[in-house]
């Protein structure tokens, strides 16, 4: 068998097949000694006879006359793309020689003594055919300061430039279990420093590592955490397919195999005897490198951002854009242009997309002239956005300035309209409800089909009037709504703007690493309420108040918002994000910074007050104006003292500019470490360093959605991004997530060649049975045709999911997955014991050949079987950051009424649903999740229901306590709280008889009854308690009828009806009053539930 087992090595997984498919697109083969020669003297990079060949063919038009470039005019381009100008530093080199690959090098010549000024391309945009593509493996550059050189494996040249760098790894390091695609990455980054081989990195513009089976890709100056994997969504299987099994002329065998040894071209002959698979690599190098991708991405995908340097499109991004310009380019029956919706989950480079799309409009024949309307709803994201085009280049020129930016910026609606019908703008930023305004002016129509419009945040600008005037005004543009929440089913987005035309889910980007994983954790605050203090306040206060006003008193006082804000709850919990944020994140000196939301510009200042006194971190508070509407539990604060004192002392005249220092000061490593907010900066805000969102702010929907990506941005030190709940939203997080969240894959153990150490057998027996064992674990590969393509192997192990008929999605190649994982283990252990026996040895069955196949086959296999583990999700490396976990969970909280959480739940494990396939962290979650819905229950909606409300808090205290006792058991837990949730659920009150079917208000007046009547001399009997109840809602129903056209009657009326019946009832004055206004107030809590 000998020759069953594919090469594994870095030559033959990864190199070879990667030539083999450039060479099959029609790259041609130059070894390192023909290249050598074609660069001419020096260390130059450029293959430049191949240049300058170029260079003589190419003609210029002057005066309708056919000319060739003068011999001064090639050497003045050579020389100008030769000067690499890498003192400024490997970025400014690589824009300022981007700028001249995809613009081409001025020129001075002379034509019949006439002196003109040529712009001469060195790319044929229009016609990929035009161009001469070249690849060199172990491309010799020599480093600076005398240090030797370094040599990339495959670079691939377009003209004589190079323009992409491949680094090539074997599939799976036999001393490490860790994606050998890293280990090119390292190569590459290496390559990149000040004593690499920057010379040549300085025209790249695309980097790639691959190994064999899988790769990544970047550009330069690319930093590890943001290479990407690349999917292929436009050429289909079998196209990839049939370049991967393309057959190579003799001539190209001839002069790939020329300078290796004969065993290599003899495995490349057996390996391509039978359809070879196609592999991550080859949809990479096809996705990226077919000649008419690489000279699409070096012209439309790429841009230079200064403060994060160059940046290459994401597939998602390239798909996305591409999307559009085709949608665009269509035409309804009416003229008007086609639009849609792009769905990119948050934190996915919307807005690079954007960059992306406008800058690859110029080059479009039909839309290069569209002018491009970018509408937002809020100034923050207007001015990101602005931000975002000017450094990416969006304005089609190099030299655009701030000034550019700010005046593509619309300051009013009569400047919309003017520019709207008139102007000639190229891109313009304006605020949605800046058309409200516009459109009532005669000057805001433009029929044209040339308009483009991007709507940020579609799915909070797809209705209203803002958007039907924003559609009369420009009646034939195409829209494009740009959203990053899930599309539910109820969404109108579709309805308003079109079609999906691309979409990126928040799963599909944590699997691509686009967004950083998030991990929740609730922190518990328990807030002590003196309601004696409080009464005593209250009587002390209202003396002189009418019935009326004391109501309206208690009832604003009264309200969770009081409490949330109050100033010791707000202690508290500051010192506890000091604390937690100092010992996770503070000393560990990563440059990471949080977040805190809070409901209100009360609350914010407060916080800021409160974390300031602990000492332990810094902090700065981004609000909008005091009389501006932010937050959702007060209108208007202009009245609030606190606020208005710190507005003028902080802030003062010029919010703008403190708002600005404050984001600049937070994208550093020094102050502030905490950014406390209300609305703003809760979208659209993008710091990779903020890595911790603290909540204490009701959240639901699309805000939750949007808050939470704030901290899933990449960054070097960031491995996940932490949510540290004080309100209790876990219950709204599930059902959010729930919406597009997919079950999360399976894992399990397997096999390990470490794993064989002290295993005890009878080794006189054992060995015997060697044949058969490698004869079995052959024999689970029968289905592979090609024994040399390592990636048909790979195929067959890895996950393929499909529906059992019953809804649920099974793996069907996991059986397979664990009978190869058995039969190694058997196979590797009984070798083991095997190579440790004399009598295995000294029996003559097995001789050193037969030997040499085990031992490699074992090697083979056990490297096969790391790469299915990767493959299938069954091994991940939490190494990096297991130390914050465990401080996050273990750390003792400072300060008794904070309950320190159980655990921290990754979001991914949120919206699961058979409670039979759980582990038992994750029923331990799900019975967090039942116990968090049934305390939001009982505070909320059994407001109208006191009694109730008691009963149903001490049974789930009451729950907490035994499930604490029943750690052990998490699937006791669950039913536990499952069977409580059912109880509250269908409000089957202890002590309450069930006769109260379709009367729940009767139900509540009944608890009250039951409560207040306890200890009387004559108590009522529970069939009297229960007439009673039923007379108390029909007095009440009454009431609320008879006083429906002035509701402040209503509670007057309910006095007046009820307290001359329980002065009977209950015997006495007082007694009637007490009950009587018990009733009253679940009326008005009744009237409050029914508002929310």
């Amino acid at each position: 068998m000998s020759d069953k087992t594919p090469d594994t090595r870095e030559e033959a997984a990864a190199k070879i097949p990667a030539l083999h498919v450039l060479m099959a697109m029609g790259y041609t083969y130059v070894s390192p000694g023909e290249a050598l020669t074609m660069r001419g003297s020096g260390s130059g990079v450029l293959l430049e006879s191949m240049l300058r060949e170029r260079l003589k063919r190419y003609r210029f038009e002057h005066r309708g006359k056919s000319c060739a470039l003068s011999p001064g005019g090639i050497d003045e381009v050579v020389r100008t793309l030769s000067s690499t100008g890498l003192t400024e530093g490997l970025i400014p080199a690589n824009k300022a020689l981007t700028s001249h690959i995809t613009k081409g090098i001025t020129v001075t010549e002379f034509v019949d003594g006439e002196k003109t000024s040529k712009t001469i391309p060195l790319i044929d945009w229009t016609d990929d055919g035009a161009n001469d593509f070249h690849v060199v493996e172990e491309f010799s550059v020599q480093r600076p300061g005398g240090l030797g050189s370094y040599r990339p494996d495959i670079v691939v040249f377009v003209n004589g430039i190079p323009l992409a760098i491949i680094e090539a790894k074997r599939p799976v390091s036999t001393t490490r279990d860790k994606a050998m695609v890293e280990e090119g990455i390292s190569q590459h980054l290496r390559n990149q420093q000040g004593d690499g081989i920057q010379d040549l990195y300085a025209y790249a513009q695309l980097l790639l590592s691959i190994s064999g089976s899988e790769g990544l890709y970047a550009t330069a100056g690319t930093k590890k955490k943001f290479w990407s994997i690349w999917r292929e969504e436009e050429i289909s299987e079998a196209e990839l397919a049939a370049v991967r099994n393309t057959e190579l002329s003799t001539d190209q065998v001839a002069s790939l195999f020329a300078e290796r040894p004969g065993y290599a071209l003899a495995d490349y002959q057996r390996l391509h005897a039978a359809p070879v698979a196609v592999t991550d690599q080859d949809r990479l190098i096809i996705g990226l490198l077919r000649p008419d991708r690489l000279l699409d991405f070096t012209r439309r995908f790429m841009f230079f951002d200064k403060k994060l340097g160059k940046i290459v499109a994401r597939y998602q991004q390239v798909r996305g854009a591409k999307a559009i310009i085709d949608q665009v380019s269509k035409k309804k029956p009416d003229g008007s242009r086609e639009g849609g919706v792009i769905w990119h989950t948050t934190g996915s480079g919307k807005s690079n997309l954007m960059v992306f799309l406008t800058k690859a409009l110029l080059v479009e024949p039909e839309l290069a002239g569209a002018r491009v309307i970018v509408v937002t709803d809020r100034v923050d994201l207007e001015k990101q956005l602005a931000g975002t085009f000017l450094t990416g280049g969006a304005f089609g020129s190099d030299v655009a300035t701030k000034k550019d930016a700010e005046k593509a910026k619309v300051q009013s609606g009569k400047e919309l309209a003017t520019r709207i019908g008139s102007g000639s703008e190229r891109i313009i930023f304006t605020l949605l409800q800046k058309f409200n305004s516009a459109t009532k002016l005669p000057e805001c129509h433009n029929p044209s089909d040339q308009l483009i419009v991007l709507v940020d945040e579609g799915h909070r600008s797809q209705g209203g009037e803002n958007h039907e005037r924003m559609r009369k005004a420009l009646p034939n543009a195409a829209f494009i709504a740009f959203t990053g929440t899930p599309l539910l089913k109820d969404d109108k987005t579709r309805n308003k703007f079109g079609p999906i035309l691309h979409a990126y889910t928040m799963q599909r980007a944590v699997e691509d690493g686009a967004v950083t994983p998030l991990v929740y954790e609730e922190r518990q605050p328990v807030v002590d309420i003196n309601e004696a203090a409080i009464d005593a306040w209250f009587d002390k206060i209202t003396k002189g108040l009418t019935d009326s006003q004391k109501s309206d008193l208690k009832k604003k006082f009264s309200t969770r918002g009081s409490i949330y804000r109050a100033a010791n709850r707000i202690d508290l919990i500051a010192w506890d994000i000091a604390e937690h944020f100092s010992e996770n994140f503070k000393k560990l000196d990563l440059g990471l910074k949080a977040q805190l939301a809070t409901d209100s510009k009360l609350s914010a200042i407060r916080y800021k007050a409160a974390l300031d006194a602990t000492n332990l971190v810094t902090s700065a508070v981004v609000i909008s104006a005091p009389d501006t509407r932010e937050g959702h539990e007060d209108t208007d604060e202009t009245k609030t003292p606190e606020v208005q004192a710190w507005w003028k002392a902080n802030v003062g005249n010029d919010p703008k500019s403190y708002e600005d220092g404050v984001i600049e000061d937070f994208g550093t490593d020094g102050d502030p470490d905490i950014l406390i907010v209300v609305d703003k900066l809760l979208t659209g805000f993008d710091e990779p360093r903020n890595a911790v969102l603290y909540i204490d702010k009701h959240l639901k929907s699309h805000n939750l959605l949007q808050a939470i990506a704030r901290v899933n941005r990449l960054h070097e030190a960031k491995k996940f991004g932490l949510l540290v709940d004080y309100r209790g939203i876990l219950a709204e997080l599930d059902t959010s997530i729930q919406d597009y969240q997919d079950l999360a894959a399976q894992t399990q153990s397997g096999y390990d060649i470490a794993d064989l150490a002290g295993t005890v057998a009878n080794m006189a027996t054992e060995y015997k049975r060697l044949p058969s064992l490698h004869d079995a674990l052959w024999a689970i590969f029968k289905p592979v045709k090609n024994k040399q393509d390592w990636e048909q192997y790979r195929q067959l192990l890895t996950p393929r999911l499909s529906d059992d008929g019953t809804g649920h999605m099974v793996d069907d190649n996991q059986k397979i997955r664990e009978d190869f994982y058995e039969a190694l283990t058997e196979f590797g252990m009984c070798l083991q014991l095997a190579l440790s026996s004399r009598a295995f040895f000294d029996d003559g069955a097995f001789d050193e050949a037969q030997i040499r196949t085990y031992k490699r086959d074992l090697k083979f296999f056990a490297e096969l079987r790391t790469q299915a583990k990767r493959d299938a999700q069954e091994t991940v490396d939490f190494s990096e950051y297991e130390q914050q976990i465990r401080k996050m969970v273990d750390r003792q909280v400072i300060g008794r009424d904070i309950k320190d959480p159980p655990g921290v739940l990754p979001l991914g494990t949120l919206g699961e649903n058979d409670p039979e396939d759980w582990s038992d962290e994750k029923t331990r979650t799900e019975a967090d999740l039942i116990k968090t819905r049934i305390r939001k229950t009982i505070e909320q909606d059994l407001i109208d229901d006191p009694y109730a409300k008691r009963v149903f808090s001490e049974l789930l205290r009451d729950a907490i306590r035994q499930a604490e006792a029943l750690f052990d058991h998490p699937d006791k837990q669950y039913v536990l709280f499952q069977d409580l949730q059912e109880q509250v659920d269908q409000r089957k009150t202890p002590g309450v008889p069930d006769r109260f079917d379709g009367h729940p208000k009767a139900q509540s007046y009944f608890g009250v009854l039951r409560v207040e009547t306890e200890g009387f001399e004559a108590e009522l009997t529970e069939e009297r308690m229960v007439e009673e109840a039923f007379h108390i809602d029909e007095t009440v129903e009454n009431a609320v009828k008879t006083h429906s056209i002035n509701p402040g009657n209503i509670e007057g009326e309910i006095r007046k009806q009820l307290l001359p019946h329980y002065f009977k009832v209950l015997g006495g004055l007082d007694s009637a009053k007490s009950l009587i206004e018990e009733i009253v107030a679940i009326v008005r809590a009744g009237r409050t539930k029914g508002a929310q």
